[in-house]
């Protein structure tokens, strides 16, 4: 499915695969709060050893998080269905809590509710995520509208890809059906429609944080606390300003995809 490869050297594309994968894996991580540099992060993927320096629980986040776009791919092989059991399998990946909590679960709905404080227009902000008790019937619908958008992306069509990639991403977060690492997961799986169209992953930047959170935030303030029954995507007019923000930052795979052309060109004329 990964067709943006099928024009390269074996080399050129398990190098191209291998930078993917370290991007994305410090950028998802860096947002968070990960204190490991790209450099290091692939330094950890590729050596097997610690940074000097850095707390473990850094390094355990980027090889929990290399390991969860594994099973992505593994996803895609098996077609691109993703299901709850595929999901909670990768929430256990990117979760790497050794202590067990029963309010903390992993693999798992949340049982407590969360939400979170932001800034939007100058003013701080509280909104809450959805219920615990409602979860299971929205995510439910979530999945539905996964398989819909999934089934719709014409292979290559950069569109329909962004418009799958920002629904998927913004409703997951909007639910934030987990205790902790929504945001990671909303990278992961709203990715999974744009690779099986043949597209490289699109990837949200480390160095542009800010205005992620500050575009996500707008809209969840916007429309609110969603509830068993709700909408999932009220207002679609309002996800323009995140969507903009999404196809710039498509850039940096896509730059990383044409370098590895380049080589295959130069190769090609010698």
């Amino acid at each position: 499915m990964l067709t943006f490869l099928e024009n390269l050297d074996p080399d050129l594309s398990k190098a191209l695969m291998v930078q993917i994968r370290n991007l994305w894996t410090h950028a998802s991580t860096a947002i968070e709060g990960n204190s490991l540099t790209l450099g290091e992060t692939a330094f950890v993927l590729e050596e097997g050893l610690t940074v000097a320096g850095k707390p473990l629980r850094d390094h355990e986040e980027v090889v929990g998080y290399a390991r969860a776009i594994d099973l992505i791919y593994q996803i895609l092989q098996e077609g691109g269905n993703l299901t709850e059991e595929a999901l909670f399998a990768l929430h256990r990946a990117v979760q790497t809590e050794a202590v067990f909590d029963v309010y903390k679960p992993i693999g798992k709905w949340k049982n407590q509710p969360n939400s979170t404080a932001a800034v939007v227009n100058g003013r701080q902000v509280i909104f809450e995520y959805a219920l615990p008790v409602d979860v299971p019937e929205l995510m439910g619908r979530w999945f539905n509208l996964f398989n819909e958008l999934e089934d719709s992306i014409k292979p290559q069509d950069w569109n329909q890809a962004l418009e799958a990639y920002v629904c998927l991403h913004v409703s997951f977060v909007r639910i934030h059906p987990f205790f902790d690492g929504n945001g990671r997961l909303a990278r992961l799986v709203a990715n999974i429609p744009v690779l099986k169209a043949g597209l490289p992953p699109l990837i949200i930047p480390r160095e542009q944080r800010q205005q992620y959170i500050e575009a996500l935030s707008h809209y969840h303030y916007e429309v609110g606390q969603v509830k068993a029954g709700d909408e999932l995507l009220p207002q679609k007019e309002k996800l323009l300003h995140f969507t903009d923000f999404c196809r710039q930052a498509w850039h940096a795979t896509r730059e990383l995809v044409e370098a590895a052309y380049e080589k295959q060109r130069f190769r090609e004329k010698q």
